[in-house]
């Protein structure tokens, strides 16, 4: 089922204690986008299907990167495109979406996330594996 958008950003806006919604959009925005370089095929497609329409076209239409981000390039990455972010400002807008993205996913489908990515995203999800 796919989430509202009000819906989603209510939980990132929550989550990531912003004053406006504009501010959990725009840290949303910036995450899906850095997150869809990473995923690809049906994995990728069964997420979007669960976003509201706008951010699954931004995950589907990602940014470009050259090679799988490690999660603190991911989190540097974020701070470098949302402006006057820093390394912990950017943790913290990180944790707020993919923490409501890995609610949004279920266990299954972040299970399979998981695997695109590299080693240490489970705890960007707030979803810490047992090694």
């Amino acid at each position: 089922m796919t989430l509202r958008r009000e819906a989603f950003l209510d939980h990132v806006k929550e989550r990531g204690e912003y004053g406006t919604t504009e501010e959990a959009e725009r840290a949303a925005r910036v995450v899906l986008a850095l997150l869809g370089a990473h995923l690809v095929g049906e994995v990728r497609a069964q997420l979007a299907a669960r976003l509201p329409e706008d951010f699954a076209l931004i995950l589907l239409n990602p940014l470009q990167s050259a090679e799988p981000l490690s999660p603190e390039r991911f989190v540097r990455a974020t701070a470098a495109w949302i402006e006057g972010a820093t390394e912990q400002t950017a943790t913290w807008d990180v944790s707020a979406v993919l923490s409501t993205v890995a609610d949004t996913a279920g266990d299954d489908l972040l299970g399979q996330l998981l695997l695109q990515l590299p080693a240490g995203y489970d705890l960007l999800f707030g979803r810490p594996q047992p090694t």
